[in-house]
């Protein structure tokens, strides 16, 4: 099973193309010379391809290659996933997109300091720093990998190309290249996961005779009520616990929000969360039929080798290979379909790093830099961080098992940073010290039940797989990673006390670790005195107290609220500082903290500000 003159072509089109469209975006337009344009394609994006590029980054490498290989081994259960995508995209359309879209924010995590203060701010950056930073090198890696052990790829070839490339067009495009690169690169993978389900399909009789053949051994699974939390699948922890990492990644992740962020009406980024729902459906599907077709070929052909590959990551590349061996380019396809999923993914983490780093740590400490000096710092951020990923990739291979935990570390933060962010949306007396209390109880209870998973995993029974991309449960940005690493499906073993316990269902970690940051914030919050009404901005908090019992008498829902009084008018800006200057407006950017001149002429800005300690901070870029 080796490549053929016209894999290598079809693969390296892919990366010249995607090079391409991150040159022409570097010498085209703005040229990348402000930061709004390098950061947020100058909020001038339309709905299609932010929808487009909020699916590439949620379909991840790890995702094309593990969701066939779950259905393969367990059937379609996982299927029903599909179930959460509703609430996972309407609540962030209604909630979460306009809050930050009014903001006028670059950073997701501006939003702790307009709610709670700058301590909490850099905590929340921090965190998801950490978070993304351990799965950049792991992402890169992984397909590799897979790639080398199945058709003998050169490994490190695989990963400095990739690498490399995918710093080019970030560094040089910005934002506007890593959209149209993920338009792009998703029809690659459309188009690679297409030619093996048809291909596949026809050499086992159609699509309907797969199907037979899977109903036949039951992998066609029913809706399974049971509502054990411990339960690996059930319908409660697919619909109900995938709705919490569907909001971890789609409500509060800077990658995703970023790309709202860049629509150029708050109408264009709702309409994109609502564009990616069908998209995600057909993908989800594809992953799902590639793996009823895999199971179905190889019923009827003899499996020994599959079952013998040393992890199931290599399973869905074996059977490409297989079945497409007799047909020149569509290999090439594929592996450039899984790199796609890739590079849209490392693309995504490289811009929204640079982002954060420079939003949350560089401007609020440097406010006198210059938009060029801005500019190229956050280029330079870019690249470092791009030569970042490719010594993780080398940390990665050097791991062994003891990666896993690793990865499962990156899927554990997701769900105290959507606690964080819920904690200060929908609780209003919540003050700073039970955010931080809060967040960090969440992500002491997330690595006590993952950790604890994974040694218990390695002590009771044989270790899971140590190549790095056995992850077939979830294609998910946020959570993709911790799927199996910390569940052991292979065997049911009935366990009793702190093992019990470590055995929770991965579907519900997002749920359990936001909602201990939620409990935990809110009474800590109470015990050292609840934030008064006053000192809380009403635009970053969303009543949904009174909005679910709409009913209620009118002073019922005051009591609800706090006694924050929420404006009626779609226009109320309550950051709004009215006095200023065009001299001393002209080219504020956002986290720029305004002298006392400014503060006191006459005149006006046009944009919001806020005021934090005898502070004025832009929170909207102005121009005059």
């Amino acid at each position: 099973m080796t490549f053929t003159t016209v894999d290598y072509i079809i693969f390296v089109l892919l990366l010249v193309l995607s090079s391409g469209i991150g040159l022409f975006y570097a010498f085209s337009g703005g040229k990348q010379r402000t930061t709004q344009e390098f950061l947020l394609a100058d909020r001038s994006m339309t709905f299609l391809p932010v929808a487009l590029s909020l699916l590439a980054t949620f379909q991840s490498a790890v995702a094309i290659l593990g969701v066939p290989s779950e259905i393969y081994k367990f059937g379609t259960e996982y299927w029903f996933l599909g179930c959460s995508y509703i609430l996972g995209l309407i609540i962030p359309a209604h909630i979460f997109i306009p809050m930050f879209y009014r903001l006028r924010l670059t950073s997701t995590y501006e939003y702790l300091e307009f709610r709670f203060n700058k301590t909490v701010r850099i905590c929340g950056t921090l965190t998801f720093i950490f978070q993304m930073v351990i799965y950049m090198g792991v992402v890169l890696y992984a397909p590799a990998l897979a790639l080398n052990a199945v058709t003998g790829f050169d490994l490190w070839g695989a990963v400095l190309t990739m690498g490399l490339v995918c710093t080019l067009y970030t560094t040089l495009g910005g934002l506007k290249a890593v959209i149209w690169t993920d338009v792009f690169q998703t029809f690659i993978m459309f188009a690679g996961q297409l030619a093996v389900i048809i291909v596949g399909a026809m050499k086992v009789g159609g699509i309907r005779q797969v199907w037979h053949i899977a109903t036949e051994n039951r992998k066609i699974s029913g809706i399974n009520l049971n509502p054990d939390p411990f339960e690996r699948h059930s319908f409660w922890a697919l619909a109900i616990g995938g709705v919490f990492m569907m909001l971890s990644l789609y409500g509060v992740n800077q990658a995703q929000v970023q790309r709202y962020l860049s629509s150029r009406t708050e109408k264009e980024a709702v309409l994109s969360c609502y564009a990616v729902f069908p998209c995600q459906q057909v993908v989800l599907a594809l992953g799902c039929l590639m793996g009823l077709v895999m199971f179905a070929y190889y019923k009827e052909n003899d499996d020994t080798h599959l079952q013998n590959l040393p992890s199931s990551d290599q399973m869905v590349l074996y059977f490409v290979m297989d079945i497409l061996k007799d047909l020149p380019g569509l290999p090439g396809l594929f592996v450039a379909c899984l790199f796609s999923g890739a590079l849209s993914t490392i693309s995504s983490a490289f811009n929204s790093l640079a982002t954060v780093t420079m939003t949350d740590l560089i401007k609020p400490y440097f406010p006198g830099i210059t938009e060029a000096r801005a500019t190229l710092l956050s280029k330079l951020l870019a690249l470092g961080y791009g030569l970042l990923c490719l010594g993780m990739a080398y940390i990665s291979s050097l791991m062994g098992s003891v990666l896993q935990a690793a990865l499962s570390i990156f899927g554990m933060v997701g769900g105290p940073l959507l606690g964080l962010f819920c904690l200060g949306m929908f609780f209003p007396f919540a003050n700073s010290v039970g955010a931080i209390t809060g967040l960090v109880a969440g992500l002491i209870m997330a690595f006590w039940i993952g950790i604890g998973s994974f040694v218990s995993n390695v002590k009771t029974g044989p270790p899971l797989l140590a190549n790095t991309t056995r992850i077939p449960d979830t294609g998910n940005l946020t959570t993709a990673v911790m799927t199996t690493l910390l569940t052991s499906a292979s065997t049911k073993r009935s366990v009793t006390g702190l093992k019990k316990f470590y055995s929770l269902s991965y579907m519900w970690y997002s749920a359990h670790n936001s909602t201990t940051v939620i409990i935990v914030g809110l009474i800590v919050s109470y015990l050292t005195g609840p934030m008064r009404a006053q000192d809380v901005n009403p635009r970053t908090i969303y009543p949904v107290l009174s909005k679910l019992l709409f009913f209620l008498p009118k002073r019922y829902k005051e009591k609800l609220n706090c006694g924050i009084q929420f404006s009626t008018e779609d226009n109320d800006d309550s950051l709004q500082h009215p006095v200023m200057s065009e001299k001393s407006c002209n080219g504020l950017v956002n986290g720029d903290v305004l002298g006392e001149e400014c503060k006191e002429t006459e005149g006006t800005c046009g944009g919001f500000h806020r005021s934090d300690g005898g502070h004025l901070y832009v929170v909207q870029e102005t121009s005059l």
